[in-house]
């Protein structure tokens, strides 16, 4: 078996197939969300997976291959430790010198962040055309590909949750309110009034960095692919995202294995 798993600032996204090839015969098996701790340590995350595994009733020495994408430099070193330890397994990880079969076409490649390429190579993969991929996580990025399956670049974004723990949290009289669709752009209260804010305000930021990006790049058509926590609520009245794919960056991470090994 295979296990992917994809590192970023607020959670750890684990997915386990049943080999490191892609097609209609190997379906993910099993994913789990965890928290992004970076006190946690290789042998504490050893336990916690293990646990997992447990759960789903799947023996660890069934894994035979790993691959990581962290954009937490900590949480990489821990895990390839526990890997290593847990089971025995060298890890690929996502970085410089990986054979991605994606052009990155930025001032300096290295800075783009792991993630963003694993889901430009997957969503190329599936669209075979030019596409820009939406990611919802702490952080909105926003990742364009050539029409050639080249990685043009993109924009980066507070993401929903970010934006509303710091309106809260730096503002005297404005509370913590839950992340939901409101019914009305015009609120009648606090409460309604930043809901109104964060959703409809994200909605906008969305459609028009999206427009903006397809304008410049003069591609047509392009394909709009969201990923993430929040992509599916967003998406429900965004005009220009197409489909939300919630396992994006666990389909790229098994395609990058499938390239390099």
């Amino acid at each position: 078996m295979l296990l992917v798993i994809d590192v970023g600032n607020t959670n750890i996204v684990l997915g386990l197939y049943r080999h490191g090839k892609s097609g209609p015969d190997n379906a993910l098996l099993h994913h789990w969300r965890i928290a992004t701790r970076t006190e946690q340590t290789g042998d504490e995350y050893g336990i916690l997976i293990a646990s997992l595994f447990h759960l789903a009733q799947v023996p660890m020495e069934q894994v035979q291959a790993a691959i990581i994408a962290s954009v937490v430099p900590p949480i990489q070193a821990a895990l390839v430790r526990m890997l290593k330890r847990s089971f025995r397994i060298s890890p690929l990880l996502v970085g410089p010198g990986i054979k991605t079969g994606m052009p990155i076409c930025c001032d300096n490649p290295r800075e783009v962040g792991a993630d963003r390429i694993v889901n430009a190579v997957a969503a190329f993969e599936q669209v075979k055309q030019a596409v820009i991929v939406v990611d919802f996580g702490t952080a909105t990025t926003f990742d364009l590909v050539s029409g050639r399956g080249e990685y043009l670049g993109g924009a980066i974004a507070p993401g929903l949750g970010l934006a509303s723990k710091v309106l809260s949290e730096k503002t005297a009289q404005l509370p913590s309110v839950d992340l939901v669709r409101p019914q009305n752009a015009i609120g009648r209260n606090t409460v309604d009034s930043m809901q109104s804010g964060l959703y409809w305000g994200y909605v906008g930021l969305v459609d028009g960095l999206v427009r903006r990006m397809i304008q410049e790049s003069g591609f047509d058509p392009v394909r709009v692919i969201a990923t993430g926590g929040l992509a599916r609520m967003i998406s429900e009245e965004s005009e220009c995202i197409e489909r939300v794919d919630e396992y994006l960056t666990l389909t790229g991470l098994q395609l990058l294995y499938e390239r390099n090994c």
